[in-house]
């Protein structure tokens, strides 16, 4: 038996021994090196997440969307990595046997939880002001492009305006130096193409008018040129297209158009910006503002020449509209509207014409001559030509060829007495 004080002293010592949760042997036969690992791992884990942080702030500072996502997910895999950590330490060392609802270790992982909630939603904010502030910069662009939009269209209106006045667009050097559209052949063919094709517009209704008009057509094509020998009865109305084109073309080649005007010549830079107001521009709006300019004098004057007095008295049974035109006046009629767009055409070709330099060199083919691959086309294709046939002859000339810098652009004829294909 052991004396009475070694039995107190022996209760005081099993009072005050520490009660484990797990077996003694178990928390021996821990292993320090995988403890010391573990720590190791989640500072350098710690390190890069703040590595990541600072990249994820500093791409907002240029905003850089890229930079931003990017960053993002590099937090994010740092936060899962850091996570991975804690969860494989949890399964090396598992819970105590008693365990109660409010261990410290649930209620870490649960305020860990709501930190990272925390961290999120000011990341979120965050981003929702950054988004509403680059949308009201977008607004704002928005804003000064359509004013920009709306300066940009009134300059040009006025500068359009401005080339279309005689006594501005005439003047010598009354350029700005800036044109939107650069001058090359190319620029000058399409021209071309255009009055070509105005031309050929022009006359259907022309044609409709006179057939309404009871006008015999066979009689009328036959007083333009006599000789010529057409393939069929339709080819005729070459025979009106070309009637129209020698009187639009007349005096092409003469600087001033054959136009009386008060004005010094024209520059070439003037000639260009005169063609670049009006390209765009509806003529009878021009002639509304500028009804006696030098376009004007030429509209007038041309449309005296193009419809015979007999054939507009046939066509309106009087005078009205002539009369109107004779004494400086522009009618806003179909058929005077219609004859617009074709002087605006040629007008805007003539003006192109003198821009280069050297000038755009115009030629003209006659009735009669040889037919010529190298300086006419003829507007009926599949031509039928035997070795031993002659050359075939020009009957009428549609559109004038053109000189431009070496290159030759093509007069357009109709053959007289030849064969074509399908006809």
């Amino acid at each position: 038996m052991l004396p009475t004080g070694a039995k107190d002293s022996q209760s005081r010592e099993n009072n005050n021994q520490k009660v484990h949760p797990q077996p003694m042997e178990e928390a021996r036969n821990q292993n320090p090196e995988a403890v010391e690992s573990l720590i190791s791992n989640i500072f350098t884990n710690i390190s890069s997440l703040k590595s990541a942080y600072i990249q994820l702030q500093s791409a907002h500072t240029p905003y850089d969307p890229d930079k931003i996502q990017a960053a993002d997910k590099l937090v994010v895999s740092e936060l899962k990595n850091l996570s991975e950590l804690k969860h494989a330490y949890r399964e090396n060392n598992p819970k105590p046997l008693c365990v109660s609802p409010q261990d410290s270790r649930l209620a870490a992982e649960i305020q860990e939880q709501q930190s990272l909630l925390k961290t999120y939603e000011v990341m979120v904010k965050k981003f929702q002001s950054e988004i509403q502030n680059k949308d009201s910069e977008i607004l704002q662009l928005q804003q000064q492009i359509e004013e920009a939009n709306v300066k940009k269209a009134k300059l040009e209106k006025n500068l359009k305006l401005r080339g279309l006045s005689s006594k501005e667009s005439d003047a010598p050097g009354h350029v700005n130096g800036f044109f939107p559209v650069d001058l090359t052949p190319d620029l000058f063919l399409s021209a071309v193409e255009a009055a070509s094709k105005a031309i050929h517009d022009f006359s259907k209704p022309l044609i409709n008018m006179m057939k309404a008009a009871g006008w015999d057509l066979d009689a009328a094509a036959n007083s333009i040129e006599p000789n010529v020998i057409y393939a069929k009865r339709a080819h005729k109305k070459y025979a009106f297209e070309s009637h129209i084109c020698q009187r639009m073309f007349s005096s092409f080649q003469q600087e001033s158009y054959g136009i009386d005007s008060d004005a010094h010549l024209v520059d070439k830079e003037s000639f260009f910006h005169q063609f670049l107001a009006l390209r765009e521009m509806d003529p009878l709006d021009v002639l509304g503002q500028s009804p006696d300019s030098n376009f004007g004098k030429f509209c007038r004057s041309k449309y005296l020449l193009v419809v015979h007095p007999k054939m507009e008295a046939s066509f309106f049974g009087n005078l009205d509209q002539r009369n109107f035109v004779t004494g400086g006046g522009h009618p806003r009629t179909p058929f005077y509207q219609a004859f617009l767009k074709l002087a605006k055409s040629i007008w805007l070709l003539h003006r192109l014409a003198y821009s280069f330099d050297p000038n755009v060199v115009v030629f003209q083919v006659k009735s009669g001559s040889e037919f010529s691959e190298v300086y006419m086309e003829s507007v009926v294709k599949n031509l039928v030509m035997d070795e031993t046939d002659e050359r075939p002859k020009v009957g009428l000339m549609i559109m004038p060829g053109f000189s431009i810098g070496g290159n030759v652009i093509q007069s357009q004829v109709y053959l007289s007495g030849v064969r074509f294909l399908n006809e």
